[in-house]
């Protein structure tokens, strides 16, 4: 609720009713009323308490993770050539959370297809992927491979090169790249995995 923001933000900042009152040239009385929903601030003194706080008036009103909200779409593959942005094959459409909502980085969903990343990742899964030209060992990164589809695989890096590796090494090999050829076919980075979304089936 607005009231308990408001009470929180006051506290975190260190000001008392009658302080943060007399900084607004209003009464104490007038002020509480705020605190307690006995009254609302007109827009021009919530820009003003906003400002004392040093918050912003939509963490106070508690719309801050509206503003923020991107939906991405779900791309069942990314064919050579074709920006990402520009694939028409859109499967569906995922909400980002929060936190990825506002830290100024582009994402885009990929559903997961075959079985050479189980048992973490299963068919039909979908990942969110934040774009980025760069990964690093550990990372599940989504990846371009002399102009083919993209793929999924594991990144481990190494002096000579780079390995994408399935997590099912039971049925599928790693592949090995070295320096040269990661610069001559080429082997490009897309993005690396940050989130794993399952539906029930």
């Amino acid at each position: 609720m607005f009231t308990s923001r408001l009470r929180q933000a006051r506290l975190e900042k260190g000001y008392s009713q009658r302080a943060l009152a007399e900084k607004l040239h209003i009464s104490q009385q007038a002020y509480a009323k705020y605190e307690t929903g006995a009254s609302s601030p007109n827009p021009e003194m919530l820009g003003q308490i906003a400002s004392l706080l040093n918050v912003s008036v939509d963490s106070l009103l508690g719309t801050a993770h509206l503003l923020t909200k991107r939906t991405i779409p779900v791309l069942g593959s990314i064919p050579a050539g074709v920006p990402i942005e520009a694939i028409e094959d859109i499967l569906d459409y995922e909400d980002l959370s929060p936190e990825e909502a506002g830290d100024g980085y582009e994402y885009f969903g990929l559903r997961i297809r075959g079985r050479s990343m189980m048992p973490e990742y299963l068919d039909g899964d979908t990942i969110i992927v934040r774009r980025q030209e760069a990964a690093e060992t550990g990372d599940d990164a989504v990846v371009m491979v002399n102009g083919d589809d993209a793929t999924f695989k594991r990144i481990q890096r190494g002096l000579g090169g780079v390995t994408l590796m399935p997590l099912n090494t039971a049925e599928f090999t790693p592949t090995f790249f070295t320096n040269a050829e990661i610069a001559a076919l080429p082997v490009r980075i897309l993005g690396i995995c940050v989130e794993l979304r399952r539906k029930k089936k």
